[in-house]
């Protein structure tokens, strides 16, 4: 039950932000709006820059197989904390020399760090499978930054003022935080080991290098886009590009977020070996299942959503584009998540980034292939992309099986068949085809809720499954 409500927590998150950004946008001038979302974009970028590498050696090596390694993990990912907290200081400060306004590096700063970090903290909750205190403090965090900036804006309708309440909400978040996970905060007592940190250091580097050579893969897509197509051209396909892969990162990230600290566990401990193989497997269907199943939604009301909500001049180059959009998305959220599972646990960090570098490459030497073969066409160039993606997904695979896993077929197969239907009544769909659109939806959602059920029996247990 308190993975469910951790899950729903994510989602909880995402829905406020979505609906912060609209309620913002409304509120400031747009000149204001701008510079708030620039600024947000900095600040995210670096409290990334600066703490991502610490949250990934996080994710692998903490808490670890006793309670000396939680407090030794712990004393080292303070420290490690600690010292991303003052990069980010030093780079506001160097903000200062480009005409920064002090107050605003200021802001940014504090905002950076405590993004960095609170982000780590909600990391180490995880890991350390205190999920009813993680559920609470990531809805929690979502509601009082969200509160923060709207206070901001209402005393007065300006950037300054918005940031400084995101800020305020920050500090209210940090008190709540701080009062609901004493023992994660508590100073520990383990000595500080160097080893560990250059351990940290070349797990947390790699890890955080191959994320964002994936980042990149999107944008290396935009620019080929863009520059065969033009602006105006290619606007259709670049929101599709934008919206469609968001559905599938946010699933798969949420799903691998609650189930991936069992599944270290298990490979770290020597009693738990044995299980391994089962875990890996129902793991690995989990997260097919539901993006295939991600997949299966997205295809079947994709028309009725793009009548409706996407604007008419870019409904064409959206439609041409979606369907390889989709498939896009659905292989290299796998790709990026689940396919490198086993280099993870087993350290295999140059495989770790060749990975990353050959879904990055792979997918823009598509484009550039289907740009050349077919010309400048969205769909083309869309669908080349997906192929590349296929192809280093077909590479992640391979290095999948490093590692013994016991795969559950069933509601994978569901799942599929559910993709398959919807997809089938969309491409078969005109512009008025109601009747192939409601049969897409029925058929898939049967297919899909067959494939839930599975789930449900294979996360019951081996005594379930028999029955």
């Amino acid at each position: 039950m308190a993975k469910i409500i951790a899950l729903g927590a994510y989602f909880y998150q995402a829905v406020i932000a979505f609906g912060l950004l609209i309620v913002v946008a409304h509120w400031l001038a747009p000149a204001d709006y701008a510079s708030y979302s620039l600024f947000i974009s900095i600040c995210q970028f670096a409290a990334i820059a600066a703490f991502e590498w610490v949250r990934f050696a996080c994710t692998r090596f903490y808490p670890g197989p006793d309670a000396d390694s939680e407090a030794a993990e712990r004393r080292t990912i303070l420290v490690e904390a600690m010292a991303c907290a003052a990069l980010c200081l030093i780079a506001a400060a160097m903000a200062l020399l480009f005409g920064v306004p002090p107050v605003v590096a200021l802001v940014g700063g504090l905002v950076s760090i405590a993004q960095g970090s609170s982000d780590l903290h909600l990391t180490m909750l995880r890991f350390r499978q205190d999920f009813r205190a993680f559920s609470v403090l990531q809805g929690s965090r979502a509601t009082i930054l969200a509160a923060g900036t709207l206070a901001g804006a209402l005393v007065s309708p300006s950037f300054l003022s918005t940031v400084i309440g995101l800020l305020g909400g920050y500090a209210v978040y940090g008190v709540l935080a701080f009062l609901l996970s004493r023992r994660a905060l508590t100073r520990p007592t383990a000595a500080l080991e160097s080893a560990r940190i250059r351990k940290h250091l070349v797990y947390g580097s790699v890890s955080a290098g191959a994320a964002s050579a994936a980042m990149f893969a999107p944008l290396a897509l935009k620019a080929l886009l863009t520059s065969a197509l033009g602006a105006t051209g290619a606007a259709g396909s670049l929101l599709a590009l934008d919206l469609l892969q968001r559905p599938f990162v946010l699933i798969v990230s949420a799903l691998q977020a609650i189930q991936y600290p069992e599944i270290v566990a298990a490979h770290d401990r020597a009693e738990g070996r044995d299980d391994l193989p089962r875990q890996l497997g129902h793991y690995y269907a989990l997260l097919t299942s539901f993006a295939l199943m991600m997949a299966a939604g997205i295809f079947a009301v994709l028309l009725p959503v793009t009548w409706l909500v996407i604007s008419p001049d870019l409904q064409q180059g959206f439609l041409a584009a979606a369907p390889a959009i989709i498939v896009l998305s659905l292989v290299r959220t796998l790709t990026q998540i689940m396919l490198p599972t086993p280099l993870h646990l087993k350290q295999r960090l140059a495989l770790i980034l060749m990975l990353a570098v050959a879904d990055c490459v792979l997918l823009s030497l598509g484009a550039l292939v289907a740009l050349v073969v077919v010309g400048a066409d969205d769909a083309a160039l869309a669908w080349g992309s997906a192929i590349g993606a296929i192809l280093a997904a077909l590479i992640g695979v391979r290095l999948m099986s490093s590692l013994v896993f016991e795969f559950s077929w069933p509601p994978v197969l569901f799942a599929a068949a559910g993709l398959v239907a919807a997809a089938l009544a969309f491409l078969f769909s005109g512009e008025t085809g109601y009747v192939t659109i409601g049969a897409g939806i029925l058929g898939g959602g049967f297919l899909c809720l067959l494939a839930l059920n599975q789930l449900r029996l294979m996360m019951r247990g081996p005594s379930a499954n028999a029955a």
